[in-house]
């Protein structure tokens, strides 16, 4: 049985934070420059306050997803930086759509501790009412949109059935996308404050997956995938 992160194991997540404080306040005030310099920072230091909470436990399939996820999350973030010859959304859309599809493994084979629950069908709801509101928006990107929507409420449904970390980070990123959605198809209905609020969104539901997923470990509630190669 595998034990509660060691003492001071938060501490870890500290630069992650500090940093997004500071992204999502530079947002806030119009500074673009130090918006994107924070935000490429952001995937990085999360992965290393998870290499600090979770040191001393062994590597396995957990671990795996979820870094694999924080490496396509930083593509995604960064799309505009790093494939610069290719359309940004589509990009984005991709590598997020890949993002999630990690998540939905983790979360659904690995770390699930409970059923399906009933209030998860709100998600499906969520899916129906946004492409349903979204939809004379979207035009040639109606099944792009329809597909990435799929996967993103399979995500919060999935980590409806895992630790509770995990179940609000689902939620928060969910929440982020929804608001991005909006943002991006229906602008001038969007106030300039909603902004700040996709990120703070996104930051909350990353950070919460991510310590979730080092919390889950920790007790043993993953299901028993791991190898005995290595350690984080």
């Amino acid at each position: 049985m595998s034990s509660l992160p060691r003492a001071g194991w938060w501490w870890g997540f500290t630069p992650y934070a500090v940093i997004a404080v500071l992204h999502i306040g530079a947002l806030a005030v119009g500074a673009d420059g130090v918006a994107g310099v924070t935000k490429l920072c952001l995937m990085p230091l999360l992965a290393i306050g998870v290499l600090w909470a979770g040191r001393g436990s062994h590597w396995g399939t957990p671990y795996t997803l979820l870094f694999l996820a924080l490496a396509f999350s930083w593509l995604g973030d960064g799309a505009a930086t790093f494939f610069p010859a290719a359309p940004e959304l589509p990009t984005m859309l991709a590598c997020f759509g890949l993002t999630h599809l990690c998540y939905i493994w983790l979360f659904w084979r690995v770390l699930a501790v409970r059923p399906l629950p009933a209030w998860s069908a709100v998600y499906g709801l969520w899916w129906i009412l946004l492409l349903f509101v979204l939809w004379p928006q979207l035009g040639a990107l109606l099944i792009p949109v329809a597909l990435y929507g799929l996967v993103l409420g399979g995500t919060a449904a999935a980590a409806s059935r895992c630790h509770p970390l995990i179940a609000w980070g689902g939620a928060f990123f969910l929440a982020s996308d929804t608001i991005l959605a909006f943002r991006l198809f229906t602008p001038d209905a969007m106030p300039g404050w909603t902004s700040p609020l996709v990120m703070l969104t996104y930051c909350l539901g990353q950070g919460l997956i991510a310590i979730g997923v080092v919390v889950a470990d920790r007790l043993g509630t993953a299901r028993p995938q791991r190898t005995n190669a290595e350690s984080v």
